[in-house]
């Protein structure tokens, strides 16, 4: 049995594509995933399965959102492992620093850094960011939402053909946490 944590893209943002937590619980609970859990309104769920498929697991739990709320929404799973090697694997000063300037952005799959060749950081500094595994690490000292380096790397013509969704380093840290307890 593997625990696992469900990243919802968009969800419960001003108004838009709402999914209560207590509705995900109960329709992960029916596709047969056990012990589900949700963290925050944006879209957190971890859950125990024997299923093994992560790219499965979130196409199933996708079709069941949009067959249950009539709308789409993007969906990544990771397993516990996967997340403690991201935050493990940071390369800014975690401990030191605010949630609020450090995010990670789950990616669907690896990217080079051919793909985001075209943002220089330095023009954005003292914002940077760093690529990892299927990750991309983002410290924006006046928070994500006044980050120009972010609005850049968030371009779609970057992430054209990935799903990519971004927690802060409090929702990273419990998921870390929630898929290890």
């Amino acid at each position: 049995m593997t625990m696992y944590a469900a990243l919802l893209r968009g969800i419960n943002v001003g108004g838009h594509k709402r999914v209560p937590m207590a509705e995900l619980r109960t329709l992960l609970t029916e596709l047969g995933l056990r012990d589900v859990r949700t963290h925050l309104q944006s879209g957190n769920a971890v859950f125990d399965s024997d299923h093994g498929d992560e790219d499965t697991l979130a196409a199933d739990i996708t079709a069941t959102l949009a067959q249950h709320f009539g709308f789409s929404v993007d969906v990544l799973v990771r397993d516990g492992a996967y997340l403690r090697a991201v935050a493990d694997a940071c390369p800014f000063p975690a401990d030191t620093l605010e949630a609020k300037q450090l995010h990670v952005t789950y990616f669907s799959e690896a990217v080079g850094p051919e793909r985001f060749a075209s943002v220089d950081p330095l023009a954005y500094a003292p914002e940077d960011f760093k690529l990892g595994d299927r990750a991309l690490y983002l410290y924006a000292p006046d928070g994500l939402g006044r980050s120009k380096l972010g609005d850049a790397l968030a371009r779609p013509a970057l992430l054209k053909g990935l799903v990519a969704t971004s927690r802060n380093w409090n929702t990273v840290a419990k998921l870390v946490e929630l898929t290890h307890a």
